[in-house]
């Protein structure tokens, strides 16, 4: 048994504290939204909203009203739209609590690459450094392990860095772990899933 991606993303949605101010990252992050009760967060996109709700049933989609991965999203009352200026500003002078983002690789160490894969197609870095770096606690939520198996938390990265030392914590379909320099600590695992086998699909020491 492995946390499935609705399990991570409502164990991810658990990190978030009452009344914070909280930016999803693109991809499997933004499913965070659906398991939030209503008023209990303030969710921030970088393309300019607050107070983001969860994603709207299908016919009652809004063109306008899409979050930084253009994706079509509702907004709670007394939410906010603004430009994406402000919307950085915000960011980089800390006024965002906590940002939950996915990873290609987090070092023991809290250093995060999840914006370029060597060799691979390079998109732009995006909001991500500013997030990252910008933001008062940073969440990673991730696979494990590569689909050939090849480590995705490792002892450093080999990936271009967006930002070092900045992970606080790491969700993966195996279970929570917060890199603490010599290694991961395990915070827990998912039901049914043994150490030895996240062990050895991790590239540093286990703690």
């Amino acid at each position: 048994m492995t946390f499935s991606k609705e399990d991570m993303a409502r164990r991810a949605a658990a990190e978030i504290p009452a009344g914070s101010i909280v930016n999803l990252g693109i991809g499997l992050p933004t499913l965070c939204a659906d398991y939030l009760p209503e008023g209990h967060a303030y969710l921030h996109s970088e393309n300019g909203l607050l107070g983001m709700g969860p994603f709207p049933f299908e016919g009652d989609e809004h063109p306008q009203l899409i979050n930084a991965g253009k994706q079509t999203v509702t907004v709670l009352p007394g939410g906010s739209t603004f430009d994406s200026a402000a919307s950085f500003a915000m960011i980089r002078g800390g006024h965002v609590d906590l940002a939950i983002l996915g990873a290609m690789q987090v070092s023991a160490k809290g250093d995060l690459a999840n914006w370029a894969v060597p060799g691979g197609r390079v998109m732009g870095i995006g909001g991500a450094m500013d997030l990252a770096t910008g933001c008062r606690r940073v969440v990673a939520l991730m696979q494990h392990a590569t689909k050939e198996g090849e480590h995705k938390l490792v002892r450093a990265c080999t990936y271009p860095l967006t930002a070092t030392g900045v992970v606080a914590r790491v969700i993966t379909e195996l279970g929570v772990f917060d890199p603490v320099g010599e290694g991961f600590r395990v915070v827990e695992l998912a039901p049914g899933v043994d150490r030895d086998k996240v062990a050895a699909l991790t590239g540093a020491a286990l703690l």
